[in-house]
């Protein structure tokens, strides 16, 4: 039992550790990009919005895309600090 519990943790912390990478990533690049209809920006774009539906669903309304990338770059950084702390001090 306790090995499938820390294969779960493992898995949840490497997909954790790729949101917040992709997602930082997305935010920089979108930033320094000097054409929004560049290609790099398009596969970002195609990458990270799995990760920024259901935060988007849970935004207000009124919030730019930029906002909910910020959200969901928040979000998936204090999941995956949870569970690297539930990795460090609960999980044996």
């Amino acid at each position: 039992m306790i090995d499938r519990l820390a294969k779960i943790v493992l898995l949840l912390r490497l997909l954790c550790a790729m949101a917040v990478f992709y997602l930082a990533l997305h935010k920089i690049v979108t930033r320094l990009s000097r054409k929004p209809e560049s290609k790099l920006l398009w596969f970002l774009g195609v990458l990270t919005a799995p990760l920024t539906l259901p935060v988007e669903k849970y935004s207000r309304p009124d919030a730019s895309k930029d906002q909910v990338a910020s959200y969901a770059l928040f979000f998936y950084a204090i999941l995956w600090f949870l569970v690297e702390f539930a990795n460090r001090y609960w999980i044996k």
